[in-house]
C-alpha cells in the first residue's frame, strides 16, 4: 500500500507542479523516475515516451500508466495515472469558475506569454536529454533528421513518422545488421 501512495503522490506531485502539458512533465518524470526513485532505466522511460506518443492520450499519461504498471500491475498503472491527473482536475475546474474574469487582464496575458517561454525551454530540455539516449547510432541520426524535416517543412502526420521510422529501425537492425 505505501508503495502506491509513493506512485500517486509522486505522480500528483509531477501534475500539479508542472505548466504546460505532457511534454514539459518529461524531463520532471525522468529525474523522478530515473534519478530519484529508481523505478525505470533511462532506455526504459524513452521507450515508455515513445509507446506513449504513439498511444491515444496524453504522453505523460501514458508514461505515468506505464511506470506504475511496471512497478506494482494494474493497480499500480490506475493510481499512477490518477495522481498524475488528479491535479490538473483540480486546478482546471477552478480556473474554469474564474477564467472568463481575468482572461482579459494585461498582467494575466503576460503571465501566460512569460509561463509558455518557460514551456518551450522545458520542452527542449525533454527533447535533449531523449535525444542523448536515442540517437545512438548514424541510422538513428538519420531517422531522426529525416522525420524532422518531413514534420517540420512537410506537415507529416505523426503516425506515418512513427510507423515508417519503426519499420526502418527494425529494417536496420534484423536486416541490415545494426550493432548496439
Amino acid at each position: 500500500m505505501k508503495e502506491l501512495i509513493d506512485l500517486f503522490l509522486t505522480f500528483a506531485r509531477i501534475g500539479g507542479l508542472t505548466f504546460g502539458g505532457g511534454y514539459a512533465m518529461l524531463p520532471i518524470i525522468q529525474k523522478e523516475v530515473v534519478e530519484k526513485r529508481k523505478w525505470a532505466t533511462e532506455q526504459e522511460v524513452a521507450d515508455y515516451y515513445a509507446i506513449g506518443q504513439c498511444t491515444p492520450g496524453v504522453i505523460a499519461v501514458n508514461t505515468a500508466t506505464f511506470i506504475g504498471y511496471k512497478n506494482k500491475g494494474i493497480l499500480g498503472g490506475i493510481v499512477a495515472t490518477l495522481g498524475v491527473v488528479f491535479p490538473s482536475i483540480i486546478i482546471i475546474s477552478i480556473i474554469a469558475m474564474f477564467i472568463s474574469n481575468f482572461a482579459d487582464l494585461e498582467v494575466v496575458k503576460y503571465a501566460f506569454s512569460g509561463i509558455r517561454v518557460c514551456v518551450c525551454v522545458l520542452i527542449i530540455n525533454a527533447v535533449i536529454k531523449l535525444g542523448k539516449t536515442s540517437i545512438i547510432d548514424t541510422i538513428s541520426f538519420l531517422i531522426f533528421l529525416v522525420v524532422f524535416i518531413a514534420s517540420a517543412f512537410f506537415s507529416i502526420s505523426p503516425i506515418i513518422a512513427v510507423i515508417i521510422s519503426g519499420i526502418i529501425g527494425w529494417s536496420a537492425k534484423f536486416i541490415g545488421g545494426v550493432k548496439k
